[in-house]
């Protein structure tokens, strides 16, 4: 009868130092390979000097993915392509570099004028980007103890993209970032967290894979010289296209380029453009107009020899 007393006291007196040490854990998140302090940094950077705004428009992303591409499937509206194109909007946007021009929806904006009576006019863009989700899958994987049982769920995403110059249409920068996403639940004996499917998981994955795309795209489209061209020049009115939406300010200044002559490359077959001579140079005295559609600055011209008769021949580029 003793020897019974003393086993029960064991076994009672044991049961609290396991649950104490195997405690119940709750459900967990975690997002691998997301850099969500790029934009941060980018604006950090931008922060320093003048920064001028380039247009950027993206062109096309879509779903390369065979994930639910069923019989019923529809190309021109796929969730998975269309969120992919928002959070990169989104995150280009926060950059505070770039003025945005909408292309995957432009015909819903065109119709909307036409009921409005307005007349279309369309702002060409300095560079565009093209996308697409290249990879996409999800997955659930466990682990099942003595005593204990862990579930997690895990998504993966890739994103591919090109950035064009669309001055000359050569492909500046192309990339593929990946993505994870997970979660992790925790029963001990039965007790904690249970959790159906998360769908956030897949927004997680999603955004993880651009984070890592959004810096380069905004260096490699600032590392380039903002450019802009004469609008009108007669006697000492001299008027240059962009303006205030586009970071000008009065007294900045800008070189003047001659473009250089067009010449076709052997190797590759394709018409390049050599490098321009400066010719003198503007500053800006003031801007005007509402949006990036009909901004203009007004300049003092500091250049001899501009022929007036033939305007596309000259640059107006950032100095460097």
């Amino acid at each position: 009868m003793r020897i019974f007393k003393v086993r029960s006291f064991l076994l009672f007196a044991f049961v609290p130092i396991f649950f104490g040490c195997v405690s119940p854990s709750p459900g967990k998140e975690s997002s691998a390979n997301a850099t969500p302090s790029s934009v941060e940094m980018s604006k950090e950077k931008g922060r320093a000097g003048n920064s001028l705004k380039r247009k950027v428009a993206i062109a096309r992303f879509s779903n390369e993915t065979t994930y639910a591409k069923g019989a019923f499937y529809d190309k021109e509206n796929d969730p998975l392509g269309k969120q992919t194109l928002d959070i990169l909007s989104a995150k280009l946007a926060a950059s505070g570099k770039f003025i945005l021009l909408e292309r995957s929806d432009l015909n819903l904006i065109n119709a909307e004028k036409e009921l409005l009576g307005i007349t279309s006019q369309a702002v060409g863009a300095d560079y565009l980007i093209i996308g697409s989700l290249t990879k996409y899958g999800r997955k659930n994987t466990g682990e099942t103890g003595l005593a204990s049982r862990t579930r997690r769920q895990t998504v993966e995403a890739g994103v591919a993209i090109r950035l064009v110059d669309v001055s000359s249409g050569q492909i500046i920068y192309s990339e593929e970032a990946n993505g994870m996403a997970e979660t992790e639940s925790k029963t001990v004996l039965g007790m904690g967290s249970q959790a159906g499917f998360d769908a956030t998981l897949s927004d997680k994955a999603i955004e993880a894979a651009v984070s890592q795309l959004v810096e380069n795209i905004v260096n490699n489209c600032m590392d380039r010289p903002w450019r802009s061209y004469f609008i009108s020049v007669e006697g000492d009115s001299v008027l240059i296209s962009g303006g205030k939406s586009q970071g000008l300010k009065v007294g900045d200044k800008f070189d003047v380029l001659l473009k250089g002559k067009m010449v076709k490359n052997p190797q590759t077959g394709m018409m390049i453009e050599l490098p321009g001579s400066k010719v003198g140079s503007v500053t800006v005295i003031q801007t005007g107009g509402s949006d990036p559609v009909n901004e203009w600055s007004l300049v003092s011209l500091d250049a001899k020899g501009i022929g007036t008769g033939n305007l596309s021949a000259y640059i107006i580029q950032e100095m460097e």
